[in-house]
């Protein structure tokens, strides 16, 4: 699997996912701190990656498309500090198949993962 970090994930969660084998790269690296979601997204799927965000806006994004995209992985925690993300996170990339890329919004949250194939 391949992941764009959105700006509210950790410099630090995308460290971990490329020590696991992950292709990851976060905006911040590539200077699109103020990118819109929208833009985000579209790159996201031009590159073949999922989005890794806090943001709410992106699984509405999703949605829209219709399942025609990229996965989302939104963060719905209390805590935000980056070895709980990376715990979660784990959980998380344990249940996903390599279809998860092409259409789906996994919530992860403190008390479970939800996995949401799109179109809803």
């Amino acid at each position: 699997m391949r992941f764009l970090a959105d700006m509210g994930v950790s410099l630090g969660v995308v460290a971990w996912l490329r020590e696991k084998g992950f292709d990851t790269v976060h905006l911040r690296e590539e200077g699109l701190k103020t990118l819109p979601d929208d833009q985000v997204f579209r790159k996201a799927i031009s590159e073949g990656r999922a989005v890794l965000t806090f943001d709410l806006d992106f699984g509405e994004i999703a949605a829209l498309c219709g399942g025609e995209g990229a996965g989302v992985i939104l963060f719905r925690l209390k805590n935000t500090r980056t070895p709980h993300v990376i715990e979660r996170l784990a959980v998380a990339l344990n249940l996903l198949d390599t279809e998860f890329q092409q259409g789906a919004v996994v919530t992860v949250e403190d008390s479970r993962i939800r996995i949401r194939r799109l179109p809803l």
